[in-house]
This record gives structure tokens, sequence and C-alpha cells, in this order.
């Protein structure tokens, strides 16, 4: 089966001497600037802890949920003794 992906597109404005330093580092490196900006945004992401893809969402989603009955387990398993 085909991966469909839902595409959202948003209005990005650069001043000249950006947009000039982005167009020379995509022909550099031979990448369309959607894939600089997937690049950058996934970088970002990153870099804030945040998931870039949904894997990596549930994997995280699994951790946090545990750590609370993880700790609630730790407890209670302590004072029994």
């Amino acid at each position: 089966m085909a991966k469909t992906t839902d595409v959202r597109r948003k209005l990005v404005a650069f001043d000249e001497e950006t947009w000039q330093a982005l167009d020379l580092l995509g022909r550099d490196s031979m990448k369309t600037f959607q894939e600089l900006a997937d690049e950058a945004f996934r970088d970002l992401l990153r870099k804030h802890g945040r998931p870039t893809d949904l894997k990596t969402a549930l994997k995280q989603s699994a951790r946090a949920s545990a750590a609370p009955r993880a700790a609630a387990f730790e407890r209670k398993r302590g004072r029994g003794r």
C-alpha cells in the first residue's frame, strides 16, 4: 500500500541575503529548497526534544506513561519490606 502524506503549505518570507545564502547552499549541496527546509525543521524539532515522526512520538509517549507507573511500583515495593 502506498504511503500517503498530508502536505501543509505555508508562505515563508526571507530577506534577500538569507534567500541568496539558502539558494547557494541548495545549489552547492544539490538539494531542493524543500529538502533544505525539511532538514532544518527536523533539526529544530530535535533541538527542542520533539519527535520528528510517528514512531518516535509513540516511543516517547510510551516511555512517559511507563515512568510514573514504574515509580509507583518501586514506592509500593519499598514500603512492603
